[in-house]
């Protein structure tokens, strides 16, 4: 059976809709821990802390070793990379779409601004 690669996005950005998640993120971007570890910072119990691994490691953000009874989770940048990449599409779409509106309102202003620079005040005699 081969492993597969690509991580859906919806699994990724709900692992990321976390708080406490993206807590244990944090921590494993310093380097591996135990789940006892990640769930020590927190008021839950290590079935709790387990349930958000599995999340984490459903959505390929974290790969957990087994060293003898110690569970060891490692975070994976893949899917993170995948995400980054998915919410670049997205930047890039809405600045241009925002670089033409910002044009277009630049070029109303100088069209409005325009015809009352060409008018005479009213005290002017010419």
């Amino acid at each position: 059976m081969v492993e597969r690669e690509s991580h859906s996005m919806d699994e990724i950005f709900q692992a990321f809709s976390d708080g406490t998640r993206r807590a244990m993120l944090r921590d494993l971007a310093t380097g591996e821990r135990t789940v006892g570890e990640l769930c020590e910072p927190f008021p839950m119990t290590l079935a709790a802390a387990s349930k958000h691994i599995r999340v984490l490691e459903k959505a390929g953000l974290v790969r957990r070793e087994i060293r003898w009874r110690t569970h060891v989770c490692h975070l994976e940048a893949t899917p993170v990379k995948q995400a980054l990449e998915e919410l670049a599409f997205y930047e890039r779409f809405w600045t241009s779409r925002l670089d033409t509106l910002e044009h277009m309102l630049r070029e109303e202003d100088a069209q409005t601004m325009q015809p009352a620079l060409a008018e005479p005040c009213e005290g002017d005699q010419t």
